[in-house]
């Protein structure tokens, strides 16, 4: 799940794909019923998501690319790279299986999908354990929030069934494009060894191990996976980029704005007129590259761990 306009507020995820910009043109999207995408009834999500490749590619021009998938992108790219083998030149697949039955045992599916379905707000928590174990607070509670406002129950519920269905073994000997395989040797949500069977089941495929139990790309060792994806890619290794900072002041309207407090809440919490309190939150969104006050409040959030504060997207 994602969600284009508040994962760009989570200042890891943020740094994460910036790296992968670096010297590229990359195209993002949200799957239909995710982020800023509109819902769909339809169930066949595979089918659905080749499909959105297709359009997403030809909305930007491109006959031919370099396909980035992850998690449960990493099957659907792998697919997709071998129904259209002259569409992509080169695949990297982080944190991708096979097989999705091998993913759990099937009691763990089945209590994992119930809990989705049934309490969606507890279960962002338990998935965001499974993922990013090794994440600070801050980014956890983030996280969480941030799959609840990506999509809804129904949706969660769908996406993670099809990571339970989805099986790629007949489609990866007919894949052409130069692959790059990348997992993190602990991997929590998807084992290491479903990792090995893809690159194996590639034709000259590479296989990168790289340390960690984290499944989040943009968590954990996120400088090493991008530079890895990279060398995928074709690209030089990327010097580390320093993070966007903000001055004590803005810091202050910034957490105001987590709370919930509009520009007149802020402006007599801190004793200013109105004018300035909105000219403080135009500049923090300026400075941050954001759109929203739900983007700022995200921000804040995930940079500020050890604030009592969590965010409400609307």
């Amino acid at each position: 799940m994602s969600h284009l306009e508040l994962g760009w507020a989570i200042p890891a995820e943020r740094l994460f794909y910036e790296g992968l910009s670096s010297g590229r043109t990359l195209v993002r999207y949200d799957r239909p019923g995710c982020g800023l995408s509109e819902a769909t009834d339809r169930s066949d999500l595979v089918e659905l998501e080749l499909q959105v490749i297709r359009a997403v590619a030809a909305a930007a021009g491109m006959d031919a690319f370099d396909l980035i998938g992850a998690s449960l992108g990493a099957p659907l790219a792998a697919r997709f790279a071998a129904r259209h083998p002259e569409s992509v030149n080169r695949l990297v697949l982080y944190g991708g299986w096979v097989q999705g039955d091998e993913l759990a045992a099937p009691a763990v599916r089945h209590h994992v999908l119930g809990l989705v379905d049934q309490h969606w707000g507890f279960a962002s928590d338990v998935l965001t354990e499974i993922f990013a174990p090794d994440a600070d607070a801050g980014f956890r509670a983030t996280f969480s929030t941030y799959q609840r406002e990506s999509a809804s129950s129904a949706t969660a519920r769908r996406l993670l069934a099809t990571c339970y269905e989805i099986d790629v073994s007949e489609d990866l000997g007919r894949i052409r494009a130069q692959t790059t395989v990348i997992h993190r040797a602990d991997d929590r949500a998807a084992p290491l060894a479903e990792g090995k069977r893809l690159a194996d089941g590639i034709a000259g495929a590479t296989l990168k191990v790289l340390p960690g139990r984290t499944h989040v790309p943009f968590a954990g060792d996120a400088e090493g996976l991008v530079n890895e994806i990279r060398a995928g890619l074709g690209l030089p290794r990327l010097q580390r980029t320093a993070r966007r900072t903000l001055t004590p002041r803005q810091v202050q309207v910034a957490a105001l704005v987590a709370q919930g407090l509009s520009n007149r809440q802020i402006a007599e919490e801190l004793v200013l007129t109105e004018r300035s309190a909105e000219s403080h939150v135009e500049r923090i969104r300026l400075r941050l590259g954001f759109r929203s006050r739900a983007q700022i409040a995200a921000w804040y959030v995930a940079s500020y761990p050890q604030a009592d504060v969590r965010y409400f997207h609307g």
